[in-house]
């Protein structure tokens, strides 16, 4: 498992899936050809999942599909 401080050239965003309200929110970094960092924003300097790109869009599909709990 990798920490934010081992991926210094990415620029996080949040997910448009996360409230506004400093609840539970996911970051995300673009721009690696072959991963898709998530992060936990609350934690910046904390662990990152590092998904390939199909489980990334499997794990979207499933939040917009109703399959996987936003809370």
């Amino acid at each position: 498992m990798s920490t934010a401080h081992d991926l210094p050239a990415v620029a996080w965003r949040k997910s448009s899936y996360s409230n506004g309200e400093g609840g539970a929110c996911l970051e995300v970094a673009d721009g690696l050809p072959s991963s898709v960092p998530v992060r936990d924003s609350k934690i910046p300097s904390g662990h990152v999942l590092l998904l390939t790109r199909l489980s990334w869009s499997t794990f979207v599909d499933a939040v917009k599909s109703g399959s996987v709990s936003r809370n």
